[in-house]
């Protein structure tokens, strides 16, 4: 069977770059594109030379189309605008979509459960092993446990993260939530302060805490009356995310359109 053909969204970026080289390192796959916005100022510049590699031929660039009309399947860290555009213009191309993106509104994610009718989507909070496992565990925890047992999920990352809480954090949520049987958008609590009046019955609570350079604290913290679960994952290295997403993207290759979870990818059931 043939390299699968990619692309990486964001090229320039933290894990545009980790992408590019996580490309580089698997196997079964070759990168094609590097997309970056208009007037980045890595535009034209060699993907293998900008992470710091021998020169690999893809040079950064502006000009979707023309980048995912030599691809099987765009790999996308970006930003929500830029996330939503490009679900659009992979429908269309008939390219399979990872999307890794973090801070997507409501209408965000219509739009690309809109373009997953045409196409292949696989978009996760987080791409890692670990985490998807945990949203399991956190699935079945909360369902078992009921709401009587109050749910917080904590998260950490570094001080440049500009959403909150972080995808990640937003996912176990989800999980709680299914395990409940509930809508979390309904029982979400995300902010706390001054005099708020006991905790409501029912809610899920988030924190979300920023410094350094944490790549990623995620803690699910189930607290009932004198006991505490708490469940939690560590990341201490960008390359999970990275590794996932390629394996989500090779994944993608003869599936049916659809909107898919890295739970689909991983085989771990009916988890978020």
């Amino acid at each position: 069977m043939s390299e699968m053909r990619l692309v990486v969204a964001g090229a320039a970026g933290r894990m545009g770059r980790m992408l590019i080289a996580a490309i580089g390192d698997s196997l079964g796959v070759t990168l094609t594109g590097a997309l970056e916005y208009s007037g980045s100022p890595h535009i034209g510049e060699d993907a293998g030379l900008l992470i710091g590699r021998p020169a690999n031929g893809v040079a950064l660039s502006a000009d979707a189309g023309a980048v995912l009309s030599q691809a099987d399947a765009l790999i996308d860290f970006s930003s929500p605008a830029a996330t939503v555009a490009l679900a659009a213009q992979t429908a269309q191309a008939g390219v399979a979509h990872v999307i890794g993106t973090t801070g997507l509104t409501g209408g965000d994610l219509a739009a690309i459960a809109a373009a997953a009718e045409r196409n292949v989507v696989v978009r996760s909070g987080n791409m890692s092993l670990g985490v998807n496992l945990l949203a399991v565990l956190v699935e079945r925890a909360a369902k078992a446990l009921g709401p009587a047992w109050d749910a917080e999920i904590v998260e950490m990352h570094h001080k440049m993260k500009v959403d909150a809480p972080s995808g990640t954090a937003l996912l176990l949520g989800e999980a709680v939530a299914h395990g409940r049987g509930v809508d979390l958008s309904e029982r979400s609590a995300r902010a706390r302060d001054g005099v708020t009046g006991p905790r409501q019955a029912g809610d899920i609570g988030f924190a979300a805490l920023r410094g350094g350079t944490v790549v990623g604290d995620h803690m699910v913290i189930f607290a009932g009356a004198g006991e505490r679960i708490e469940l939690a994952h560590r990341a201490e290295d960008r390359g999970i995310f990275a590794r996932g997403a390629v394996a989500a993207a090779l994944w993608t290759r003869g599936r049916a359109a659809g909107l898919y979870s890295m739970a689909d990818v991983l085989g771990l059931g009916e988890a978020l």
